[in-house]
């Protein structure tokens, strides 16, 4: 069974099932889930627990001598089951596909996982956990959505803001839901119940947003420029390799590039997606949007400027490596 991240609450005060999986890409929202899950095993009477990490070296004979070595007082026992790296390996898949086929009695098995690619997904070990299993995918909440998640993070704490604040909040901590959760904390113990003003917000907000490279190909593929710059800015301040910024929105143009000209000769989208190894539906739908805007001679052009910023890195032309950054990401980035 599947279930939304709002409905854990809820299951959790029923009976348990025996086997859990949890998994998703912000470790804080799996680590909250994973604790939610073992507070709830607790109150219902699984006393024991054994904590089992998959690391380098590690026996898997050890999963099932553990689920076997029940407690001489007979009580429940809770099997906490980490793979840090998502990856079991052969010798793993196999025996946790054994596991889950015939689960111990008075046994609740929570399984922890990080993101899970496409590729994990298709895997026997995988599809036989997930069909056995109570799962829950707990990924970062999307830029647009974060606003939301900060709005309903300080209702659990009896405050609110109005949507400016939480927009300003929602900037400052981008690519940090660690930081959300503790600035939201410290709001809560700075200021009472109630409404929170804009003021009182930028305040007590640091500005701790994660610039990485990913996010801005993100925002160059969506089309926000006020975010490209603001992102840009942010790499430029922390420091970040320009030979690595300029990787990243080459390597995004010659993609769009291929796209675009696959479509112009015919070719259908999926197939194409296929092709350039874009399979996640989020960014399917954000490039089907952006070739909609960029033509085969504006993605030339984009090329061209790369290769002038790949000179200008290596000291064989003039020119300010941090603006020609900014003015690639906006031709990129441009809405018609």
């Amino acid at each position: 069974m599947n279930l939304r991240p709002d409905q854990l609450a809820a299951q959790l005060e029923r009976p348990l099932a025996a086997l859990w999986m949890v998994h998703g890409n912000e470790p804080l929202l799996v680590l909250e889930a994973a604790d939610a899950i073992r507070a709830a095993a607790r109150r219902q009477g699984y006393a024991e627990r054994e904590t089992l990490v998959v690391g380098q070296g590690f026996k898997w004979d050890a999963l099932a001598l553990t689920a076997g070595n029940l407690s001489l007082f007979g009580s429940a026992k809770l099997i906490d089951l980490r793979i840090p790296t998502g990856k079991p390996g052969r010798d793993g898949g196999e025996a946790l596909q054994r596991y889950v086929a015939a689960l111990p009695a008075q046994t609740l098995t929570l399984l922890t996982l990080p993101e899970i690619d496409w590729q994990t997904r298709k895997t026997s070990w995988f599809k036989a956990v997930a069909e056995a299993a109570t799962c829950i995918e707990l990924d970062a909440p999307e830029r647009e959505r974060l606003p939301q998640w900060i709005g309903s993070r300080l209702a659990t704490q009896k405050q609110s803001a109005a949507p400016e604040a939480l927009a300003f909040i929602a900037e400052h901590v981008e690519g940090n839901l660690l930081a959300a959760h503790q600035e939201i904390l410290k709001l809560g113990l700075l200021h009472p119940e109630g409404v929170l003003s804009l003021e009182q917000v930028q305040d007590a907000v640091l500005n701790v947003a994660r610039y990485d490279i990913d996010k801005l190909r993100q925002a160059v593929i969506e089309g926000d420029p006020v975010r490209c710059a603001r992102l840009l800015d942010g790499l430029r301040g922390e420091g970040a390799a320009p030979p690595l910024v300029l990787w990243a929105l080459a390597s995004e143009t010659r993609t769009l590039a291929a796209l675009r000209a696959g479509q112009d000769a015919g070719q259908p989208l999926a197939a194409l997606f296929k092709t350039e190894r874009v399979f996640e539906p989020r960014r399917q739908q954000a490039v089907g949007r952006a070739l909609a805007r960029l033509t085969q001679g504006g993605l030339r052009a984009a090329l061209m400027h790369a290769a002038r910023i790949d000179r200008i890195i290596k000291g064989l032309a003039p020119g300010d490596i941090w603006d020609e950054f900014l003015q690639l990401s906006l031709r990129l980035a441009q809405r018609r």
